[in-house]
């Protein structure tokens, strides 16, 4: 007899998480981290560091660790509020790893190869990559629906992934006939301020892994930092246009124009409003000003949380325990529906 787990179903839960391998900058934060702190309003929130996506490939254990508590603290200096919302690193729930196995029995070999992230990170590499880089995203399908959430923030890379969860989820229901136990998660799509191009190269996605630190604004960087990158942004003599037509072919301009709109939370054809037919000189001094205004206060917040490591650890220590008294109900049924004997 089909057994109904709908009155299981959250309505409302959000999962999402970031991989701690590095410093997070301005881009990580327009297209990301600031509309989950703007989510908490709306949804029940999961956030999680995601340490173990992170050991797919080799990393230094004492960086991992420092980039754990960086990340936790870039969260909460932007506004995730602690109380509100669970905020832990994966690897202390460990109904993450026990639900990714059962979804290594479930999903199939022809969904992971046609996974496009695998084939860009391992290149002509492949057979010396890891099973874990292969297989890692049944772990992510894990991580959602360890806590059956409804909705997951996703980015243009991450669309396929998402999928993936679906079908993992989709089959699952039907293989054990139990059509009710895992949504089907629907995607949230980050607004148009998710792609913000490096300060040096505008055809260039801002990334932590650039060897230029001009290149980036970083969320642990000080008010004077801020002002001195964006000062040394790559720019174009024209003046700033007054239609978005005019930043066709400049992709510094458009770059810095849109970080702009994003700091004032309008769109780029709004900014150019306010801003078109001032010179390139003027414009960098008011983005600046605002830059300094929004970001310095997470970076100076950044600075004092890290240097309190005992406060970080305590909270991702009891965001895992919240975590984990959501998912082990869950993991507890997968186990009854699967047959396993506990």
């Amino acid at each position: 007899m089909t057994k109904d787990y709908s009155d299981k179903l959250p309505t409302n839960r959000i999962f999402s998480g970031v991989q701690p391998t590095g410093n997070l900058h301005l881009g990580n934060y327009l297209g990301a981290i600031r509309n989950w702190v703007r989510m908490q309003q709306d949804y029940e929130c999961v956030f999680c560091v995601v340490d173990m996506h992170a050991i797919t490939t080799w990393q230094d254990p004492s960086a991992l660790r420092k980039s754990i508590r960086e990340v936790t603290a870039s969260f909460i200096a932007s506004g995730i509020d602690v109380k509100k919302s669970a905020l832990f690193n994966q690897s202390r729930n460990p109904n993450h790893a026990e639900l990714a196995w059962v979804f290594n029995c479930v999903a199939r070999m022809g969904w992971l190869n046609r996974m496009t992230q695998f084939k860009e990170k391992a290149g002509k590499n492949r057979e010396n990559a890891s099973t874990g880089l292969f297989s890692y995203p049944n772990l992510m399908a894990a991580d959602i629906l360890a806590y059956k959430a409804t909705h997951v923030p996703v980015g243009e890379d991450q669309k396929q992934h998402l999928e993936l969860t679906r079908d993992i989820a989709n089959k699952f229901n039907n293989d054990w006939d139990v059509p009710n136990f895992f949504p089907e998660p629907e995607p949230v799509i980050l607004g148009q301020a998710a792609r913000v191009m490096s300060l040096r190269d505008g055809s260039k996605k801002m990334s932590k892994s650039d060897q230029s630190d001009y290149s980036r604004i970083n969320l642990t960087d000080d008010r004077d930092a801020i002002a001195l990158k964006l000062r040394k942004a790559k720019t174009d003599p024209e003046p700033l246009p007054t239609e978005m037509d005019g930043l066709e072919d400049r992709a510094e301009a458009r770059n810095l124009v849109g970080i702009y709109a994003a700091l004032q939370d309008m769109t780029s054809e709004q900014a150019l409003a306010e801003v078109g037919g001032k010179s390139f000189k003027d414009f960098k001094e008011i983005l600046t000003e605002l830059a300094v205004e929004v970001l310095g206060p997470i970076g100076e917040e950044m600075q004092r949380l890290l240097n309190d490591e005992a406060y970080i650890d305590s909270v991702l220590k009891d965001g895992a325990e919240r975590a984990q008294a959501i998912t082990q109900p869950i993991i507890d049924d997968v186990y009854d529906i699967v047959g396993l004997l506990r």
